[in-house]
């Protein structure tokens, strides 16, 4: 949801600021994927694809806020 409201912002600060919140979601989503895993509510492929996800859009979420 904020690289989409990101995307609607008129200006590129504004723009920036939401993709930080969504690396900062990102990253909060990781500690909830580590919980369920701990909980046994994942597998071991479940849990890794869920990881790597996660580390792409982080990944992609700090180019997208690079100076």
């Amino acid at each position: 949801m904020n690289i989409a409201e990101g995307y609607g912002k008129r200006t590129e600060a504004d723009g920036s600021r939401s993709y930080d919140i969504g690396r900062g979601s990102a990253h909060e989503c990781g500690a909830i994927w580590d919980v369920a895993k701990l909980l046994g509510l994942l597998d071991e492929a479940q849990y890794l694809n869920g990881k790597t996800l996660l580390h792409r859009i982080v990944s992609m979420l700090v180019r997208m806020t690079a100076p």
